[in-house]
């Protein structure tokens, strides 16, 4: 596509001259997603743009857009317009619509779509929201087992233009059990007369209905795959799930676990999309729990306080931050590569001592290059460049200097271990592990950090 700005800039210009045959010929030829952001730059004059596409790029772009601008021009058109625009989308775009729109919308899609769509509308809508039953579509080319190549390519001809994918076609049994597959490839590759029997493949991967659709996901990613068969508890053929909705998926979830992971309750709308009250909503109730969970470092500071000033080391406060920071940083580091390694089935269950011990000698590294680069810093830079260390005496400065470096390391290693664990026994115990990531880990280190400090602390000095 040419540049973004120069078509949205020409495209003004010919609005603006009621240039509508330019219009038309600027925009035939743009790739519907690359289309359906243009018309979103020109809110007011959305629905006249849209007129003035083919039918089949109309549908296209239509299904790109963003629900609130599918909302507007719904509501626009006339009945004839909505029946013409729907009947050109595939069933499982039309449901994706249906689930963003309002009642009355609904009502009207439903109403000027015939009885069988409405039917099929109503079967994928029964489905959990999570499963592969809501994600598929019913539009896939079946073939008999008895029939000829010649017969199948004749009937791929002869309805495939309403399927979403005839790349690849499903053998079933009258009663649609299903029996195998085979792709168009190996039907134009093969002899007329040669029974479909013969040469489909027998070794098919399905999955049910009520599948989660981030395993359907994970399937189709792991075997390559551009459709994936969807069956009933009766091995029945009731729909596919094509690639583009997987990559729809797993852009979902990692969307998902990267707001669980930032203290966020995920929410399906974009962000320009989303009020600042519905963001305050999503984003308020985390803060809140980690804000009352941060109290528990001010209730050990303020514990070990007294304790501090008595012996005259206040200046150990000083290195909290540090500390603290290092701690939530190398936890936080863990937790996210453990929690990576769970969602891609990298990880198991019973591979928890293994992680246990990489990470202990990974902590150890880390720890012992901190604390001795900590200990460098503290004596060249805090002590006799910027004498942020109140001591006279190098005895003095290189003690404190010790302390603060060696509770950098058991940190270190404390951290690493605490983020390891917590993301596989949320996992254990049936919690999203992408809960278990850096904010909520930082507040459990800030104590565990505090603690390991003072206990150091007190103990040498």
């Amino acid at each position: 596509m040419e540049d973004f700005n120069e078509i949205v800039e020409e495209l003004e210009r010919l609005i603006e001259e009621h240039n509508y045959y330019g219009i038309k010929n600027l925009l035939k030829d743009i790739e519907p997603a690359d289309l359906s952001l243009i018309l979103q730059e020109f809110p007011k004059k959305i629905g006249t743009l849209f007129r003035l596409l083919p039918k089949d790029l109309a549908a296209e772009c239509f299904v790109e857009m963003d629900s609130d601008y599918q909302e507007t021009l719904l509501s626009s058109f006339t009945d004839n317009e909505l029946k013409a625009v729907m009947d050109e989308i595939y069933i499982d775009d039309t449901v994706d619509i249906i689930e963003e729109m309002p009642a009355n919308v609904v009502k009207r899609i439903l109403n000027n779509s015939d009885s069988e769509t409405r039917k099929t509308i109503n079967e994928i809508l029964k489905y959990p929201d999570d499963s592969a039953g809501s994600i598929m579509t019913t539009e896939y080319v079946s073939l008999d087992e008895d029939i000829t190549v010649e017969d199948a390519l004749k009937r791929i001809r002869r309805t495939g233009v309403d399927k979403e994918t005839i790349y690849t076609c499903y053998v079933t049994k009258p009663d649609r059990t299903l029996l195998g597959y085979i792709t168009a490839k190996k039907l134009l590759l093969s002899d007329d007369g040669m029974i479909i029997s013969e040469i489909m493949e027998t070794n098919v991967i399905f999955v049910h209905t009520h599948e989660d659709k981030e395993i359907v996901a994970k399937e189709m990613s792991k075997y390559d795959l551009l459709a994936l068969p969807v069956v009933d508890n009766e091995d029945r053929l009731v729909g596919i799930v094509t690639v583009d909705d997987a990559i729809d998926v797993i852009e979902e979830e990692a969307t998902e676990d990267i707001e669980k992971m930032a203290a966020i309750i995920p929410s399906d709308k974009p962000y320009l999309a989303t009020s600042p009250f519905e963001i305050w909503r999503k984003r308020v109730p985390w803060l809140i729990l980690l804000m009352l969970s941060a109290t528990l470092t001010s209730l050990v500071i303020t514990s070990f306080e007294g304790k501090l000033v008595s012996m005259g080391s206040t200046v150990l406060i000083a290195f909290i931050p540090m500390i603290m920071g290092s701690g939530g940083n190398a936890g936080g580091q863990t937790s996210v590569t453990i929690i990576r390694g769970l969602a891609l089935e990298e990880i198991k269950m019973g591979d928890i001592f293994r992680i246990l011990f990489k990470e202990l000698r990974v902590s150890l590294l880390c720890g012992a290059t901190l604390a001795l680069a900590t200990f460098v810093k503290m004596i060249t830079i805090d002590w006799l460049i910027l004498n942020n260390i109140k001591v006279e005496t190098f005895p003095e400065a290189a003690l404190i200097s010790f302390v603060v470096s060696l509770t950098l390391l058991v940190t270190i290693i404390a951290s690493k271990l605490v983020g390891c664990i917590l993301p596989v026994l949320a996992k254990r115990i049936g919690f999203d592990p992408a809960v278990m990531a850096s904010p909520f880990i930082t507040t459990i280190v800030d104590v565990l950090s505090l603690l390991i400090y003072f206990g150091i602390a007190f103990a040498i000095m």
